[in-house]
């Protein structure tokens, strides 16, 4: 079966770099082109310097080049232009006796090689459509390739912000957690979230969140939540623990002035009581049958800021109550309202219209609603991290 010829449609003009020192070469392939009848509008270049010139001015669809010229020679004349437009096709033009020199070019990198005086009109304009689309193919499957690349690493990075708990048998616990980045196919944040259990039944709860976006913010992320965790089984608590994960950070951080705020939340077995250490991060949300309040014990800095003190508070979780610790993501996003954010105030009044929903419907319903929110203005400028415990003996 003979392949159909490629064809640029009526409306498609391509432009040629023609790359040639020997002006009576640069003629004939002009006037094959004209015979071609094709819409092709031809630059000369007599040196490779010129070449190059051309290159930096614009960008042809394809360069036809000849591998001996004055000032570049074989498949380093190829290469040069290579480095000055690696996503511009390369048609290479060799003499009846250079015809090896064509094999080891498209070897090198160029889309086809043709020799001269063998080439007629439409060979020409077959050769030059061919390798614009064979160049475009190569490059759409470059772009796959990394895409798929990225996927993986944020998949992977994914994992490590949103670990598997590891709590003890029967741990007296109800928890949910929830991640959502901010858009479908967004680069990945750093919001993370932990929680464990440790020997002696207290259940700790962390949620954090590094500055900025990105795999770096992630992978300091990861890099803090696996910091706490160690620390937790360590035995450091409150104050002690924030000041080693203020180290992790400033140990980890990819540049200068990164921080991340963090909240972590320790319940006793066989108590209502619990205790919450906050770095910079929003309150919580405590989240009853009938009701939903804000809480705000006191704060320190955030971590990386240079602090060392962090205050620990003491509370009570009532009976059937359970507490929501969240990313600022949840309610620093738009209310729909002109460019009103929906704020801490509208997060609450959010979450109060939610009050008859069990644990895991209230937690996915806080989110939908955020969303929606931000509908009108493309949706939630960060991700958001949502983890909800709540006591179900003790």
């Amino acid at each position: 079966m003979v392949a159909p010829s490629p064809n640029p449609g009526p409306q498609q003009k391509l432009s040629i770099l023609l790359v040639e020192d020997d002006r009576g070469d640069a003629l004939l392939v002009e006037e094959l082109i004209a015979d071609a009848n094709a819409d092709i509008r031809v630059a000369w270049a007599r040196t490779m310097a010129d070449a190059e010139r051309e290159l930096d001015n614009g960008r042809p669809d394809c360069v036809l080049l000849d591998l001996n010229l004055p000032d570049a020679n074989g498949i380093s004349a190829l290469d040069r232009i290579a480095k000055r437009a690696d996503n511009v096709p390369v048609v290479v033009l060799t003499g009846f006796n250079d015809e090896h020199f064509g094999v080891q070019a498209v070897a090198s990198g160029a889309q086809d090689y043709l020799v001269k005086g063998r080439v007629e009109p439409e060979t020409l304009r077959r050769a030059l459509l061919y390798a614009i689309e064979r160049k475009r193919a190569q490059l759409v499957a470059v772009e796959l390739h990394a895409s798929q690349l990225v996927a993986q690493e944020n998949t992977r990075l994914a994992r490590g912000l949103q670990p598997t708990p590891l709590l003890l048998d029967d741990p007296g616990v109800d928890i949910v957690a929830q991640y959502r980045p901010r858009h479908e196919n967004a680069t990945l944040g750093g919001d993370f979230y932990d929680f464990v259990q440790t020997p002696d039944r207290t259940v700790h709860v962390m949620v954090g969140d590094v500055a900025g976006h990105g795999p770096d913010a992630a992978a300091l992320g990861v890099a803090l939540r696996i910091g706490w965790r160690a620390l937790t089984f360590a035995g450091l608590r409150g104050n002690e623990r924030m000041r080693q994960l203020e180290r992790i950070l400033l140990a980890e951080s990819p540049a200068a002035g990164i921080f991340a705020t963090a909240i972590s939340v320790a319940l006793a077995p066989n108590s209502r009581r619990f205790n919450v250490v906050r770095a910079g991060h929003p309150g919580m949300l405590l989240h009853g049958p009938n009701t939903v309040e804000w809480l705000e014990p006191p704060a320190g800095p955030a971590l990386g800021l240079g602090g060392n003190e962090w205050p620990l508070s003491e509370l009570e979780l009532p009976e059937g109550h359970g507490l929501v610790l969240l990313t600022d993501g949840v309610f620093e996003g738009h209310s729909g309202e002109g460019n009103e954010r929906l704020g801490e105030a509208g997060l609450l009044e959010l979450a109060r219209s939610l009050t008859a929903l069990s644990g895991s419907e209230f937690v996915t319903a806080l989110i939908d609603g955020a969303e929606k929110r931000a509908e009108a203005h493309g949706g939630l400028s960060d991700d958001i991290a949502v983890v909800r415990v709540e006591r179900t003996r003790g």
